[in-house]
């Protein structure tokens, strides 16, 4: 009976481990928020072969009808844009998280941003 109940006690202790399982209770006091959305700055290899995709995706806008040019009128929004379309292409994000995030800013672009995405997978 001592012998079940010592190694009952044991594996107690391997499953908490040898942490202070208080700590974690804690909320954190960290001041900056986790970024999930963060861009990756490409080398400069990688900057060009994504500049590349891009003046290819973009050479079939004119072909296509249905295509309406997304407003990126200021620096801050082409920014975006950039950053949005490197992280599909560099794959930090997939196409769903592309295509939710665009249409947060520009809910009317559905098609625009499922052509970008269609243009990556060609």
């Amino acid at each position: 009976m001592i012998k079940k109940l010592a190694i009952v006690t044991m594996m107690g202790f391997v499953f908490t481990g040898c942490t202070n399982s208080l700590g974690s209770l804690t909320p954190s006091t960290s001041k900056s928020p986790i970024n999930t959305n963060a861009y990756k700055k490409a080398a400069p290899a990688k900057q060009t072969a994504y500049s590349d995709t891009m003046r290819k995706v973009a050479s079939g806008i004119k072909n296509d009808p249905n295509y309406n040019r997304i407003a990126l009128d200021t620096p801050e929004k082409k920014s975006w844009f950039r950053n949005l379309t490197y992280r599909l292409w560099d794959r930090q994000i997939n196409k769903y998280q592309f295509v939710a995030e665009g249409l947060k800013k520009y809910p009317t672009h559905k098609y625009e941003f499922e052509f970008v995405v269609r243009g990556f997978n060609s």
